[in-house]
């Protein structure tokens, strides 16, 4: 049954016009039904083959303004690294014990990030935490000796994202609250991360089809044109 605030939200956007940048983010602001701060997300179609190694995309995107959640990040290091994982606010440092949790199926974290010498150790875990993007990885910048300055990048509103099996990025950039300038920035900042990524074998039209949305509100189809200069 849809609700009557939905029928309101629904009747305000025009799911047969294509809307700028800046009228989505105004416009995803006014149709949120939800009593909490609802996440804004950008669903983003790309002329890709997932299939084929070099087009499946993926890779990080620092937001100028942060994701507006707080991420809890999993530091999995030798005992040398892990009071610098501590003092830049990992929520999480250690090692076996937390293979082993994995391994019995927690994974509440947002982020887990790892030093080189313990990837042998975590290569077993990629069962679980591969469907869940979980897995460290250095193209993500979440295998690295430097494990302050990716706590802190991550902390800032740095965030990873990778295609989907039918060539979407589905991607959090951002909160209700933020005002429509804040929204807008976010979502040019990725979608200009994905053209710089655009892979030379990729034939035809890469940015096929951007959206957003807010949790439990209709999507918002967004002019391609607008967002690719």
């Amino acid at each position: 049954m849809i609700t009557k605030k939905r029928k309101l939200a629904n009747a305000k956007v025009d799911s047969n016009k294509a809307y700028s940048l800046k009228e989505a983010s105004t416009l995803v602001k006014e149709i949120n039904t939800t009593k909490f701060d609802s996440s804004v997300d950008l669903h983003i179609k790309l002329g890709v083959d997932p299939k084929k190694a070099d087009q499946a995309i993926r890779g990080t995107v620092s937001l100028p303004h942060g994701t507006g959640k707080t991420k809890k990040v999993l530091v999995l290091c030798t005992p040398d690294k892990e009071e610098a994982a501590k003092s830049a606010g990992a929520d999480y440092v250690g090692l076996d014990e937390f293979i082993t949790k994995i391994e019995g199926g927690w994974t509440d974290v947002d982020v887990i990030i790892a030093t080189p010498s313990v990837m042998p150790k975590i290569g077993k875990l990629g069962k679980v935490l591969g469907p869940r993007n979980l897995m460290p990885n250095p193209k993500t910048g979440t295998v690295t000796n430097d494990v302050a300055g990716a706590i802190t990048e991550v902390k800032g509103g740095k965030i990873a994202f990778k295609v989907d099996k039918v060539g979407i990025i589905h991607a959090s950039i951002g909160r209700v609250s933020f005002s429509a300038d804040k929204i807008a920035e976010n979502s040019q900042e990725l979608i200009n991360a994905l053209l710089k990524l655009k892979p030379s074998s990729a034939k035809g039209t890469y940015l096929k089809g951007v959206s957003m949305a807010s949790t439990m509100s209709p999507g918002i189809l967004i002019d391609t044109k607008s967002v690719s200069n």
